[in-house]
């Protein structure tokens, strides 16, 4: 799982890096860099996971991923298609948002096993 942790890490950190050049890039590299940190701590310091506070700050994070998914879910047709989100930036925001929620969700299901 240590493996998959760095690789999930590393998406997120190389995510939020390509989004010096838009308008709105502090605020998506803020929000790509929670999952960083959360696979980076599900790799390296997984004890932390155990612990009650860092349980319910994963659930938090988990809940609002959720909610960016639903606020950002993609209004274009066809927004799974790549000519559609290389075009249009709420396409790609959306997808973004679900990619999040993937992997915070991975972390999530991932503790449970690595606690044992």
């Amino acid at each position: 799982m240590r493996a998959i942790y760095i690789i999930l890490m590393l998406l997120m950190l190389v995510f939020a890096a390509v989004q010096y050049n838009d308008p709105d890039g502090l605020m998506w590299m803020v929000i790509y860099a929670v999952p960083a940190v959360w696979a980076a701590i599900a790799a390296f310091k997984r004890t932390w996971l155990a612990n009650n506070v860092a349980h319910w700050c994963l659930l938090v994070c988990i809940f609002l991923s959720i909610v960016g998914v639903v606020y950002y879910w993609p209004e274009s047709q066809g927004w799974w298609r790549q000519e559609i989100w290389w075009e249009v930036e709420t396409a790609r925001e959306g997808m973004g948002m679900m990619i999040i929620a993937i992997v915070l969700s991975v972390v999530w299901q991932g503790r449970r096993s690595q606690l044992r």
